[in-house]
């Protein structure tokens, strides 16, 4: 496939719809005088996302062949490109959506879907989607479309990029910081796709308005701008072009979405091939809201690895100067059990069939490995090639055929009743998750759906994402705490919850922008043991904003992807 040129276009918007439809056209120029086939426009281009009741947000909202969408849809057709929108558009059936368009060269539109997930106020005003959007076969590959909230959990994203998405759309609306240096760059590297993605800038309320809710929300007012940094990610989640944090700007890259289709790992590992959607059904079950109560407000943990001799003399340390949680690499769990004698401490180590927990007298619990691994010489007979994929694309979502599956199953005897397995202790509950199954982001919604308060995690990192972008996003989009230990020639980490989380009560310390990022506390390559506390009883606040949950808010109603064949 020749290479294809994107722009992610970030500007500012007002309650002038005029002047909104003014700045898109004049940044859709722009993006096309510098070659791009296709352009992406933020979230809420056609006014603020801001309204007095739902009333006057479906009196303002876009309408079908109304004059906002017949002049971007007239721009896609005067410059031959695909641009995708996003808009609060009033349905004829009387639904007001945060939508997406994409008009194709033509000026037709090509698909549109609305938002799944809502944010805070928009659930005043907004409804949302009842249906999954779709994933839009092209010329320049195949493209998938959500916005903003979509991309803080994984579902949307995971969902169309096992429909046979290569390339991801991204439309944002936020002030949030760790968008770009998180949630955005993660959905690409998770999936092997690229990610397109045009953020706000300048205020999202109106300038009357922000003085109010600064001094409401502790949050300076300068910080309720769009936070900017549109770009560009590819699917081993580089960044290969960003905007500036402010001010208007067009993001250009070129991109090949055929790369989008290999979805293996350095050890030929298939990451749509190796899921186990039979596991997954607790996520499309109705929320129940969290059913335990919350647990200690701090728990201090280490990390340890090394030879045996290192980690078993740093755990007793550990444990006889306070840490209650030991997580370590691979070690014999009997000497494990004999280094906490005398203490209270819990430590999990790796082993070849999983996690295992212990106390002083032995043995607590395991965690059987849940997913397969599978080596490149036995996928390389059963692989779809490029041409069979683009041919196809619903068997280009996974890349696999049957046959793949069977293939990588059988590295593993895998049962039905494998879980992610919870354990309640005196300070909280801990899940525990193998290296094998820490780059599925399925398994750590299934330790939040069951109420975990920190998870503690061995692996080795095969790529440079795991421990930058996939562990982060597992603590921040489940409100987890994740205790992270590789070896010795790799950085461990803690990810601590904070308690500055929820968007409608008063932030407690200085404003970073970051809204759900964890605390990181790295213990580097070389270094064979570190501490931290982390904050189990955090885990049980799951309000980023009011009515938007961060695992009960999950579109369950629409995760068929994640959770059929």
């Amino acid at each position: 496939m020749a290479p294809v040129r994107v722009a992610a276009v970030q500007l500012a918007a007002s309650q002038d719809v005029d002047a909104n439809l003014a700045a898109c056209l004049r940044l859709i120029d722009e993006a096309a005088t510098r070659g791009a086939q296709l352009i992406v426009l933020p979230e809420f281009c056609n006014h603020l996302s801001y309204y007095a009741d739902r009333a006057q947000a479906h009196r303002i909202a876009t309408r079908p062949g109304d004059p906002f969408l017949t002049a971007v849809a007239e721009r896609a057709r005067k410059h031959k490109a695909y641009v995708k929108i996003n808009v609060t558009h009033a349905h004829p059936d009387g639904r007001t959506g945060g939508t997406n368009f994409m008009f194709g060269p033509d000026g037709t539109v090509l698909g549109q879907c609305d938002k799944q997930t809502l944010m805070g106020a928009e659930n005043d005003h907004l409804d949302p989607a009842g249906e999954v959007g779709p994933v839009l076969d092209t010329p320049l590959g195949r493209l998938g479309m959500y916005a903003c909230m979509e991309g803080v959990i994984n579902e949307v994203a995971r969902g169309l990029a096992l429909r046979g998405a290569q390339v991801l759309l991204n439309s944002l609306n936020s002030f949030a910081t760790d968008e770009a240096s998180l949630h955005i760059p993660v959905r690409a590297a998770e999936n092997k796709v690229w990610v397109v993605a045009a953020n706000k800038v300048g205020p999202l309320l109106p300038e009357e308005h922000l003085p109010r809710l600064s001094a409401a929300l502790g949050v300076p007012a300068e910080w309720l701008h769009g936070a900017g940094e549109s770009q560009i990610v590819a699917p081993d989640g580089t960044v290969v072009a960003k905007g500036p944090r402010t001010g208007e700007a067009v993001v250009i890259a070129d991109i090949d979405p055929s790369l989008a289709d290999d979805k293996r790992r350095p050890d030929g590992t298939d990451i749509f091939a190796a899921r186990r959607p039979e596991l997954y059904a607790p996520i499309a079950a109705p929320p129940t809201g969290r059913r335990h109560g919350s647990g200690a407000e701090t728990l201090s943990v280490a990390v340890v690895r090394g030879d045996t001799a290192t980690v078993v003399r740093e755990t007793a340390r550990a444990a006889a100067a306070g840490a209650r949680l030991i997580v370590t690499t691979e070690t014999d769990p009997t000497l494990l059990a004999a280094a906490l004698d005398g203490t209270s401490a819990h430590a999990v180590t790796a082993t070849t069939n999983g996690p295992v927990l212990v106390d002083a007298n032995g043995e607590v619990a395991h965690q059987p490995v849940l997913h397969p691994a599978a080596t490149a010489g036995q996928l390389a007979g059963s692989r779809t090639d490029g041409a069979a994929a683009a041919a196809s694309p619903a068997m280009a979502g996974s890349a696999t055929t049957a046959a793949t599956r069977a293939t990588a199953a059988s590295a593993h005897d895998f049962g039905e009743a494998d879980a992610v397995r919870v354990v309640q202790l005196a300070w909280g509950r801990l899940a525990l998750v193998s290296g094998a199954d820490s780059i599925f982001p399925e398994v750590f919604r299934l330790a939040a759906l069951a109420d975990a308060d920190v998870v503690a995690v061995p692996f080795s990192a095969a790529e440079q994402w795991e421990l930058s972008l996939g562990l982060p996003e597992r603590a921040a989009e489940n409100r987890l705490n994740v205790v992270a230990v590789a070896p010795l020639d790799q950085d461990s980490a803690v990810f601590a919850l904070s308690p500055d989380f929820t968007l409608w009560t008063a932030w407690q310390g200085p404003f970073t922008g970051r809204i759900s990022h964890p605390v990181v506390t790295t213990v580097p390559a070389g270094q064979v043991s570190g501490r931290a506390d982390v904050a189990p009883a955090q885990a049980a606040n799951r309000q980023v904003s009011r009515q938007t949950d961060l695992v009960d808010g999950r579109p369950w109603r629409l995760v068929q992807a994640l959770t059929e064949r």
